[in-house]
């Protein structure tokens, strides 16, 4: 993946976890604080593949 797609996707992730965990099931606020940690990755990913190129 690019610098540019791990960008999106992060924050993507983010969002849907931010969301879920305004849910009242806790399954379903765990679920979304790993996928908003999903996100966070996903976005530090692509600004690393930014700074030493996509070649990674």
């Amino acid at each position: 993946m690019g610098e540019l797609t791990d960008k999106i996707k992060g924050n993507v992730n983010e969002a849907i976890g931010k969301a879920k965990q305004q849910s009242n099931d806790p399954e379903t606020r765990a679920e979304g604080a790993e996928q908003e940690g999903k996100g966070k990755a996903q976005q530090f990913s692509g600004k690393v593949k930014g700074a030493l190129g996509d070649d990674i």
